[in-house]
């Protein structure tokens, strides 16, 4: 681990940004540019104490996992992100799985999306970045351990994850994560997360085995869902399915139509945004 290296990089990528780069409202006037460490520290979910270590070339090497936060949190591009696993003395992520690091050009989508809630997950169903409107409707799921972070999984072995779904719903959800999920797995079969998570809900859920026997396939696509939630009630909203081929991301965009009663409680939701979710709320894409 390279630790004046890897200080000074993080230094000069935390200083090229500005707050409308990431999603956030510039505020008061600053003395330095870029981003503060309090605000690099809270996109990549770590404490400002131990990212301020970092940049003071005195911190524990980072794992894998906040390494690939931390280049989210900076939004570096491919060859920036392998620069700072090599800075921090690891090998960077293989190229033919699915990345969990997201393009700097879909997150600035993602933070451009202010009034509807809009999330980015990979093929296998693992969240990967939202913004504050998707964290409003199925809660803050970046918050989670990385395992809890996959929809497909969390749907399966966790009951309180159908709560944000009509019950006659149910059925529908299930059925098109598993056959998402086939495809996947049958599109990278040298892949070792997909084969893991198909064998790990085969064996741990008796609805996912069924579903899988069945041997339907599809891709996740454009439909139209409905969510309960606890504060603004039903909302029946469009939702569009925009692939990035490279990285196997998906961007999964929520949004109502001017003049609907979902529109204006989507309005209402953007208003009261996440002070009434529980650390508990369930989320799918």
């Amino acid at each position: 681990m390279n630790r004046p290296e890897l200080a000074d990089f993080l230094r000069r990528g935390r200083a090229r940004l500005t707050p409308s780069d990431v999603g956030l409202t510039p505020g008061a006037r600053r003395r330095t540019p870029g981003l503060r460490r309090e605000e690099v520290a809270a996109l990549a979910g770590m404490s400002v104490d131990y990212y301020t270590r970092l940049e003071q070339s005195r911190g524990p090497r980072p794992s894998r996992q906040m390494l690939t936060a931390l280049a989210r949190a900076l939004r570096l591009t491919d060859v920036e992100q392998d620069h700072l696993f090599h800075l921090a003395g690891e090998e960077p992520p293989r190229r033919e799985t699915a990345s969990a690091h997201v393009r700097p050009g879909l997150l600035l989508i993602l933070d451009r999306l202010h009034d509807t809630p809009a999330q980015v997950v990979n093929d296998c169903g693992e969240v990967l970045a939202q913004n504050t409107m998707a964290k409003a409707l199925v809660g803050d799921v970046m918050s989670r351990p990385r395992r809890d972070r996959n929809l497909i999984r969390r749907f399966f072995l966790d009951p309180a994850a159908r709560d944000l779904f009509p019950e006659e719903d149910a059925a529908v959800h299930a059925r098109a994560h598993v056959s998402a999920l086939r495809a996947v797995a049958a599109s990278r079969p040298d892949d070792p997360e997909p084969a893991a998570l198909v064998a790990e809900l085969r064996a741990a859920s008796a609805e996912f085995a069924a579903l899988w026997e069945e041997h339907e396939v599809s891709l996740r696509n454009r439909a139209t869902k409905r969510f309960l939630h606890p504060v603004v009630g039903l909302l029946e909203l469009d939702c569009e399915v925009m692939l990035s081929h490279e990285h196997h991301h998906l961007l999964i965009v929520h949004s109502a139509r001017p003049g609907t009663q979902a529109y204006e409680r989507l309005e209402l939701l953007r208003v009261v945004g996440l002070q009434d979710l529980s650390p508990s709320e369930a989320q799918t894409p």
